[in-house]
């Protein structure tokens, strides 16, 4: 009884000793060091709210784990929850970025003796270092401080943490490591991620990796490490339990690296991704017989996929993605791998039927395979009817080949088929009648799909979630305007479909709609009020239409907390003025409608917060006025679009705080002044297109040094006066440089040929340098269905001689244009350095002197044009080497000599060459030997040339024409009797024109009234007294005549009486003609006498010119 009274008693004792230092079921010190850790932290979203000093039970606070019997603190769980953004909308990432938690971490967690799990991931620790004193965590045994911004150099005191069996420093870009001796401490270590952190000065990394006995998984993805990674063979190799190795992103070049992976015999899942390997697959991995991963993608692995894959039992998932094997053995060597689940040769040149490919994937694969990617692998055939056999296949997607053939209605006999992507092929006919239950993703866009769409087709898709059919044109929804699908979508595609004239009323029960593009569909609606009814919507697509009114009355959700975060209505019938547009929307593009009057309410709006535009496009409007000068309000625009407008006066200064800016177009508008110094706080500018407006002054030397990742540089037809700043040289970014039509005088700046973006033939735009810099948060993953996010923007490119308009390839374009100026001196030779270049336009300018001599090294050159200068010499023999130039003009230069004889000069219009003293073909100038043009017509060598012939002619021709003309000439100068015949032989030929011409026209059947009428109509001014005497002897007699044939025609009938006066009709119709012809001979003797010839005509001559008359009239 003593005993238990004993032991009872020290019991008690032991609680009350408890009690001293557990208040409350939490250890005061601890308590302390929890408040004092949530003082010197940033919490903007009261997530610690818990975390109060009244509260004496820590251990109940929010992310306090303690030991249920010592109330130690054990776990501290302060991680940022991540959101899965296929489910949540942009503005909750927004929200979860303001809840992570920031400031600094206290020393006051040393007080936390027993913690032993640590994680602060996912938050924003910006600016601040790994603490070192996390090293005397003794106790920790895991510790995540990934995606949180850590900077620095990672402390080595964390090689003291030798209990630690987790660590995750993933995703913290600004980390490096200089010296990994530090691993070696981590004895007990067993997952250790260092992905996206500089490990390029980590000496001796593998070693270290080496000495890690407990070691499972190792996570070294995108670390920057060496192309020839450090390996030291003779290292010995500790790591056999590793099961997971992860080096993808690192761009390793080096055999020494495989050699170390292929002794790791356990590894079960290996990726190699993204790494600069080449050659066929080394055949030493073969000895990981327990592989279940293999990624190798985008490496320049070639040959044939090797045929040992085939002994990996285990292996269920595969990716060979973007290298080069080739042929249909490359799938053989897989077909007999009867566990794998996924497939995955994206990019990889098969060049086979499809057909083919399932043939060979029907054996045992067709009974595990789940997932199969084959995009891009340039197939072609039909779809399989087989298809259906492929029982658990949840993953197809054949996008971009050459498939043809209506889509097999087996597919929808597939039970588990969630993904199903056959875009971008050549599939034909109407779609199968079903999809299947279970389908949740479906994209057959961009294909020549036809046929009416009705209600029936989708009468089981209850699990539709994803449709994307954009882009088949003869595609037709017809469906009962109150029906009501079974699904509730999310993302739907229906471009280029005939959806019109109306909006689609069905579209109004989708409320759980995100993603919606419905452009280019035929509408001629007005929007419905409806619309605003989708409060989930976050892409909307309308643009390429025809609906009509007014943006300010029709659409409410335009300023509305929960409307779109991207817009697209361009190219529609909109009108009136700009609408008020809530401060949430990152994209909006009214381009291309009838939108008119001034930015000032659209881009000054009353409310004080700031506008989260990213992408901002209004061109190819009527909008008028000045650029407000409230850029403030607009801090996270990164593309502006105001170009083709009518805005006028200068650039607002206030412009210049939108430093994030990467591509501002003004182009075409009548801005002027000149560009403010403010815009070079815009250092992230990559595009600058001011041309075609009124700006002058010079060109400002800042511009070389605040852009640095300048592309694409457009003063084209501005007033710009000056020489052209060597600081542009500074553009080493540079591809796209137009500053032609302004007044610039002066050299060109030789450092041109120093840019080093054009150095190099393979140097162009790299798009995806641009696709990152104009990625929209994390969330807005529209996929395939916001093409036209694209941050490319029309242009209009003087090259080749002419104005073209570039779109989306406009980032292939790299072109020097420095036209129509008042340039001087010579072409520097320095630009024959800039091999990248396409297009190098001179034109109009004053330079003098030769050719460069090495423009030949220019090889990418597709148009020179170097017309209308003062350019001298011949030209360089190098310039028939341009194999790629297409367009060519040294017209209007000082050249002389040969054209260089090449495949291509030749090729060119003789207009390339017009204005200068060149000869060689084209030219139809011949060159002599010594290259120049032949002078002279002899023809020494008696060869019959073309040169000689085409000056023997002109010669020959004029010396004929003078020879001519003075033996006609000369005899009648000299000789009277020859001048009389001559002028003899010109009157007579006279007479005959000018009768046949002038003469009244004779009826053999006129009247006598008529003919009584024609004489008395002859003019006998200048007759003489017997002549008129002649006429009234004439006219009396045909008063007689006529009052004979009035009384006649009273008696005989018309016929008889026409045939009986016929002969008298003709005889006065004679000496009509006997009067004409005596007033012109009494002309012709006036006419004679002038010639120095006395002309006389007597009764014989007056009758043989009468009868010659006779014989001419009748």
């Amino acid at each position: 009884m003593g005993f238990f009274t004993t032991l009872l008693i020290g019991f008690l004792s032991l609680a009350t000793l408890n009690a001293a230092f557990c208040n409350g079921g939490c250890i005061e010190r601890e308590r302390q060091a929890l408040l004092k850790l949530k003082q010197d932290m940033v919490d903007p979203a009261a997530r610690l709210a818990s975390w109060v000093a009244d509260d004496e039970d820590c251990c109940k606070w929010k992310g306090v784990v303690c030991d249920n019997v010592t109330s130690h603190v054990l776990e501290l769980c302060l991680r940022t929850p991540t959101v899965d953004f296929d489910r949540d909308r942009v503005d909750q990432f927004g929200a979860n970025e303001r809840s992570k938690l920031g400031g600094k971490i206290s020393p006051s967690l040393l007080n936390l003796k027993h913690l032993h799990y640590l994680d602060l991931s996912n938050n924003n620790f910006r600016g601040i270092h790994i603490p070192k004193f996390f090293g005397s965590l003794s106790s920790l045994r895991f510790l995540n401080l990934s995606y949180s911004g850590f900077v620095g150099k990672v402390p080595l005191h964390l090689g003291n943490l030798s209990n630690l069996k987790y660590l995750n420093l993933n995703q913290n870009f600004d980390l490096h490591v200089e010296n990994s001796h530090w691993l070696s401490g981590l004895s007990s270590l067993q997952y250790l991620d260092m992905s996206e952190v500089n490990l390029s000065k980590a000496a001796k990394l593998f070693p270290m990796v080496n000495t890690l006995p407990s070691l499972v998984k190792l996570y070294l993805a995108q670390c920057e490490l060496r192309p020839h990674v450090e390996v030291h063979h003779n290292t010995t190799v500790n790591s056999s339990s590793l099961v997971v190795l992860d080096l993808s992103w690192n761009f390793i070049e080096n055999s020494p690296i495989i050699n170390w992976v292929s002794s790791l015999k356990n590894l079960v899942v290996l990726k190699l991704s993204e790494n600069s390997f080449e050659g066929p697959i080394p055949n030493d991995l073969q000895n990981l017989t327990f592989l279940k991963h293999l990624g190798l993608s985008s490496n320049s692995f070639n040959s044939s996929i090797p045929n040992w894959l085939n002994s990996f039992p285990l292996l269920q998932f595969i990716d060979l993605s973007y290298n080069n094997f080739e042929g249909e053995y490359s799938i053989r060597s897989i077909e007999r791998l009867c566990s794998l689940k996924s497939i995955y040769l994206v990019g990889v040149h098969l060049s086979q039927e499809i057909s083919t490919v399932f043939k060979i994937f029907s054996k045992c694969i067709s009974i595990t395979l789940e997932s199969l990617d084959l995009s891009n692998c340039q197939l072609s055939g039909r779809l399989p009817n087989h298809l259906g056999d492929f029982k658990n296949l949840k993953k197809l997607i054949l996008s971009n080949n050459s498939i043809s053939g209506p889509i097999p209605t087996t597919i929808s006999e597939l039970p588990t088929l969630k993904v199903l992507h056959l875009s971008g092929n050549k599939l034909e006919g109407s779609l199968p009648k079903s999809f299947g239950p279970n389908l949740k993703e479906v994209d057959i866009s961009y294909n020549s799909l036809e046929g009416v769409i009705s209600e029936i087709h989708f009468l089981n898709s209850t699990n539709l979630k994803t449709f994307d059919a954009s882009g088949n044109q003869l595609m037709i929804l017809k469906v009962n305007p109150n029906w009501i699908p079974p699904f509730q979508i999310v993302k739907l595609g229906l471009s280029s479909w005939h959806l019109g004239p109306e909006f689609p009323h069905w579209l109004r029960s989708q409320k759980n709609l995100r993603y919606l593009d419905i452009s280019n569909s035929r509408i001629l609606d007005t929007i419905p009020s409806w619309f605003q009814e989708l409060p989930q919507l976050v892409y909307l697509n309308i643009s390429h239409n025809q609906i009509q009114g007014q943006l300010t009355t029709t659409l409410n959700f335009f300023n509305h907390s929960h409307s779109p975060d991207m817009i697209d209505f361009s190219s529609n019938n909109f009108t009136g003025p700009l609408p008020y547009i809530s401060s949430n929307v990152y994209f909006l593009d009214l381009s291309n409608n009838s939108l008119s009057g001034t930015l000032f309410s659209f881009l000054c709006p009353q409310m004080n917060n700031s506008m989260s535009m990213v992408r901002l496009s209004l061109g190819k409007k009527f909008l008028s006025g000045e650029l407000p000068n409230c850029w403030t309000k607009w801090p996270n625009l990164e593309i502006m679009v105001l170009a083709d407008n009518r805005f006028t006066g200068g650039i607002p200064r206030s412009i210049g705080t939108s430093s994030n800016l990467k591509s501002l177009h003004l182009q075409k508008n009548y801005l002027s002044g000149k560009i403010p110094f403010s815009l070079s706080n815009c250092t992230e500018l990559l595009m600058l297109a001011l041309n075609e407006n009124e700006l002058n002054g010079s060109i400002p030397p800042w511009m070389g040094h605040s852009f640095p990742n300048l592309r694409l540089l457009n003063l084209r037809s501005n007033k710009f006066w000056g020489q052209i700043p060597n600081e542009l040289c500074s553009l080493n970014s540079l591809q796209f440089l137009d500053l032609a039509q302004n007044n610039l005088y002066g050299g060109l700046p030789s450092c041109f040929g120093n840019i080093s973006s054009l150095l190099s033939q393979d140097n162009h735009f790299d798009k995806s340098d641009f696709s990152e810099a104009f990625d929209f948060p994390i969330g807005y993953d529209t996929g395939d269905l916001s093409e036209d996010l694209n941050f490319w923007e029309d242009a209009d490119v003087v090259i080749k001689g002419q104005k073209l308009n570039y779109d989306k390839t406009l980032y292939l374009v790299e072109i020097m244009d420095f036209s129509i100026n008042k340039l001087t001196g010579k072409i520097p030779w320095e630009i024959t350095n800039l091999k990248g270049l396409m297009s190098l336009n001179l034109s109009h300018n004053l330079f003098t002197g030769r050719i460069p001599k090495d423009i030949g090294n220019m090889r990418n050159l597709q148009s020179i044009d170097f017309s209308v200068n003062k350019l001298s010499g011949s030209i360089p023999d190098s310039m028939s080497s341009l194999t790629f130039l297409s367009y060519l003009n040294l017209s209007n230069n000082q050249l002389v000599g040969r054209i260089p004889t090449g495949t291509q000069l030749q090729s060119f219009n003789a207009s390339s060459y017009e204005g200068n003293n060149l000869c060689g073909r084209p030219l139809a100038i011949n060159c002599s030997v010594d290259g120049n043009s032949i002078p002279s017509i002899n023809n020494t060598d008696g060869k019959d040339k073309d040169g000689f012939k085409i000056n023997g002619l002109f010669v020959s021709m004029t010396l004929g024409f003078i020879v001519g003309f003075w033996s006609v000439v000369s005899p009648l100068v000299i000789s009277r009797p020859w001048r009389c015949k001559y002028y003899q032989f010109l009157d007579d030929m006279r007479w005959k024109i000018s009768f046949s011409v002038t003469s009244p026209s004779l009826n053999m059947d006129s009247t006598v009234e008529e003919t009584a009428k024609a004489v008395s109509d002859l003019e006998m001014d200048s007759a003489t007294p017997g002549e008129k005497q002649s006429k009234n002897a004439l006219m009396k007699e045909l008063k007689n005549k006529q009052r004979e044939e009035e009384r006649r025609r009273m008696e005989l009938p018309s016929w008889l009486l026409q045939q009986r006066l016929a002969p008298r009709v003709r005889n006065l119709q004679l000496q009509k003609i006997r009067i004409w012809i005596q007033r012109e001979v009494w002309r012709l003797r006036q006419w004679g006498a002038y010639g120095g010839c006395h002309l006389s005509f007597g009764r014989s001559n007056h009758e043989q010119t009468s009868i010659q008359f006779k014989a001419v009239l009748f």
